[in-house]
């Protein structure tokens, strides 16, 4: 992929993200104004998002997006605990690096989700890698962004941590 490609590519992704980002944020104010009967005052949350299939918003993975404006939530209300994106079946291939993208889906673009994915990891969100998924498609950890962590398997995983009080999230 091209510097000035990528470059536009990132930046017209990190726009979208911010625009949907501010308009769930700082929506205009209605012509009544809204009364809040249930409060959602989140102290602690554990939650993984399942990312086993394909969602957007244009181009924009529905799940990611929604990992960036709960990690944003944290940080603004000062919520703690653990956000960890888990990817496999139809969307094992999101996670991978520019050259193991490009062979999985016969393209010749590189990865657009990888600015996303570092962005998400920058943000404390951790990404995981089905083991199962990577297998069936015949995928090492070389495939793979940095950083993304690869898991014994994707349902395992999902049953494991909703035993630990994790919610799960399927956008």
């Amino acid at each position: 992929m091209n510097s000035l490609f990528r470059k536009s590519l990132s930046s017209m992704l990190g726009c979208a993200a911010l625009a949907l980002a501010g308009h769930a944020m700082a929506a205009p104010a209605p012509a009544d104004p809204i009364h809040v009967d249930i409060p959602v005052p989140l102290k602690h949350a554990d939650v993984v998002f399942n990312m086993d299939h394909r969602a957007f918003v244009g181009d924009l993975p529905v799940g990611m997006n929604y990992m960036h404006l709960l990690a944003m939530r944290y940080a603004k209300d000062h919520v703690t605990g653990k956000i960890i994106g888990v990817f496999h079946g139809a969307g094992a291939y999101m996670v991978l690096n520019d050259k193991a993208y490009d062979a999985a889906r016969h393209v010749k673009t590189g990865n657009p989700y990888a600015p996303i994915i570092a962005s998400l990891r920058k943000q404390g969100v951790q990404i995981e890698e089905c083991r199962v998924s990577m297998m069936a498609h015949h995928w090492g950890n070389a495939d793979l962004l940095p950083g993304v962590l690869v898991n014994g398997g994707a349902v395992a995983r999902l049953i494991e941590l909703q035993q630990q009080g994790y919610v799960q999230i399927q956008p």
